[in-house]
């Protein structure tokens, strides 16, 4: 594996990758083609690398997080991310902690609830804002991330650890985890759509199609990626009433990703609405992170239920037909007898 010791996170405009964004400009390098998109079991877990745990306490949270060697499971020392290769999946970033105490709040606020749902955590890591999910009674909790070694040394290590420590009586959530690229995952997600825009909301046979929420932390630092993972949350997210939680710096000083990019983009395409949750203070004057809400305009969803319902129907019709159709020819063969 091609390795570059060197490379730190943001430290340089010319170590992200090159895709045609249209309404984004970039002059980024290419990178080689990603991973295959694989489901890494639960027994898959790593017994070649040790997973150290030590507690993290999130504002009264005590959750665990484990800890885990770069250089033991990728050989490379001192990179918290190179393009293509390692993701950061390793390091425990600063806007996934944000995101469990927003959700937390969002919670007690009565804003939220996980009971029942069906949740997707994107670029997962550790997984924190995924197990915080499962505690508060999620029906499924997925957890993705761009690399299958992440999930086998470090994600399943911690999301069995926090879950068996907190003894709960009733049945934990259904987890599963799924590695591979933002362009490509979908073909793997169980409630995932193969288009954008999944406009009837619901599967052939009458089931709810999407996660009901989405969260994903730190993820968009990279200009290049937004849109695929923009163009995933749209084919992952619920109609018409899912939502996104999105969590990250408002700039990603040298390669030009950040919050307001990622809400610029989301504006100019015009089908989700974006609500502030809370801004994080670093002890300076400035804003460390800011996690957002997005949801679909309401008027897009009822918009795309009607065209699902006219498209519905049409089938339907046609189906009838077909079979009146059948039925007149078997008349008309049994007559002939």
């Amino acid at each position: 594996m091609a390795t570059n010791p060197s490379f730190q996170l943001f430290s340089s405009s010319n170590d992200t990758p090159n895709l045609s964004l249209g309404f984004l400009d970039s002059s980024e390098p290419p990178l080689s083609p990603p991973p295959p998109s694989i489901e890494v079991l639960s027994s898959e877990v790593s017994s070649a690398v040790k997973c150290t745990v030590e507690p993290v306490n999130l504002d009264g949270l005590a959750l665990l997080k484990g800890r885990v060697s770069t250089k033991e499971v990728f050989g490379l020392p001192n990179s918290d991310l190179v393009p293509g290769i390692y993701e950061g999946g390793l390091k425990l970033w600063e806007g996934s902690l944000d995101l469990v105490k927003a959700l937390r709040t969002e919670v007690q606020n009565g804003h939220l609830s996980f009971e029942g749902k069906k949740v997707l955590e994107l670029g997962c890591g550790h997984g924190l804002p995924g197990i915080f999910a499962c505690l508060e009674g999620a029906a499924a909790v997925h957890f993705q991330d761009f690399n299958a070694e992440v999930l086998r040394c470090l994600t399943i290590p911690n999301v069995n650890v926090n879950l068996s420590e907190k003894c709960q009586p009733d049945p934990v959530a259904e987890t599963r985890f799924f590695a591979g690229d933002w362009g490509e995952i979908h073909q793997l997600l169980p409630h995932a759509c193969e288009s954008e825009m999944n406009l009837n909301s619901s599967s052939e046979h009458g089931q709810a199609t999407g996660y009901d929420v989405i969260l994903t932390a730190e993820t968009i630092y990279s200009i290049s990626a937004q849109r695929n993972l923009y163009g995933l949350i749209k084919k992952c997210m619920s109609h018409p009433h899912g939502v996104v939680y999105v969590a990250g710096k408002k700039h990603y000083f040298g390669v030009g990703g950040g919050t307001r990019q990622f809400l610029s983009m989301l504006e100019k395409d015009g089908v989700m609405a974006a609500s502030l949750v809370t801004e994080v203070a670093d002890g300076s004057s400035n804003v460390r992170e800011e996690i957002f809400r997005y949801r679909f305009f309401y008027f897009f969803s009822l918009f795309g239920i009607w065209i699902g319902k006219i498209i519905s129907a049409k089938i339907s019709a046609k189906t009838t037909a077909r079979q009146r159709t059948n039925m007149n020819l078997w008349n008309i063969e049994s007559m002939k007898f």
